[in-house]
């Protein structure tokens, strides 16, 4: 079979503080800027328009959800455990210290990790935690 990941979905709960991180922090391109009811789905991706995006969602827009789960997600997100994405750069360091200077949330400086990978962690706006991992060549 030939199957890709095409999107991922992190929820938001501001799209322009969503936007001013992964636009305007990790320099990814604005792939689609949809609005509905009130609310927007921002997808995001690098540079380039090729591979997989993430769509950057509000999470209480799901019809199924009950008051009791948009809660629950919201406090989640509050803390830090509800979404979560790993990247990958050919530099950690690099890509640390230009997150840092830029007030990103650091959760990890750059750390050789004792399962084989050096990485970094962050937190975005909405909590999401977002790892990036040194790219393997």
């Amino acid at each position: 079979m030939d199957i890709s990941i095409h999107h991922a979905f992190l929820p938001h709960d501001d799209p322009e503080k969503a936007l001013g991180f992964y636009r305007d922090v990790l320099g990814f391109e604005v792939r689609d800027d949809v609005g509905y009811a009130g609310l927007r789905w921002i997808t995001v991706g690098p540079k380039g328009g090729e591979g997989p995006s993430i769509v950057l969602y509000p999470p209480g827009a799901d019809r199924g959800v009950t008051e009791d789960e948009r809660r629950t997600v919201a406090e989640m997100m509050a803390k830090g455990t509800f979404g979560m994405i790993v990247l990958a750069a050919p530099d950690v360091d690099a890509v640390f210290d230009r997150l840092q200077a830029r007030d990103a949330e650091v959760v990890q400086e750059p750390t050789d990790q004792p399962y084989g990978v050096r990485d970094c962690a962050f937190r975005d706006p909405a909590g999401n935690l977002v790892r990036v991992q040194e790219a393997r060549r």
